[in-house]
């Protein structure tokens, strides 16, 4: 692979944050309020600020990791992590919007950006050659998973996983 394709993903990440930021400022008028409403174990507005600047100073972690290595381990750990922050994510403020049968805080910004952004993304790491597809599709999975199971306590049993 030349230098100008590993550059283009590494540009391509440096969006992730900001999208982050403009979904976690979507949710943060009302997420706390619906999130307690559906689950027992409420949080406060205080862990939902420390959970989301923990998710940022994540995701420019491993952004940074990228930019650094470019290597098949830095690839494989934005195929996790996206996967985990955006895709199951979005999955999530999806299915939760049609049980309520309404908005869901976040829902927007997990639709329009999160899920094109991830795809796009994702495309672009798999033809990048760099990753192998078995290795991008195994960790892609492993970091979906406990965002998939929060999503379904939250959403199903009124419970939650973290």
């Amino acid at each position: 692979m030349d230098e100008l394709s590993k550059n283009s993903i590494s540009r391509m990440l440096l969006l992730a944050p900001l999208i982050f930021i403009g979904h976690f400022l979507e949710e943060a008028p009302r997420f706390v309020e619906w999130f307690n409403a559906h689950v027992g174990r409420g949080i406060t507005a205080e862990s939902f600020w420390r959970v989301n600047l923990s998710g940022l100073a994540i995701t420019i972690i491993v952004v940074g990791m990228e930019w650094l290595a470019r290597s098949p381990l830095s690839l494989s750990m934005v195929s996790a992590w996206f996967s985990f922050l955006m895709l199951a994510n979005a999955v999530f403020h999806v299915v939760a919007s049609f049980v309520d049968g309404g908005y869901v805080p976040g829902l927007v910004t997990a639709a329009l950006f999160y899920l094109p952004y991830y795809f796009w993304l994702m495309t672009k790491i798999v033809k990048s050659g760099r990753v192998k597809m078995s290795l991008v599709i195994s960790a892609s999975v492993l970091g979906a998973i406990p965002m998939a199971v929060h999503g379904y306590r939250i959403v199903f049993l009124g419970d939650r996983l973290f």
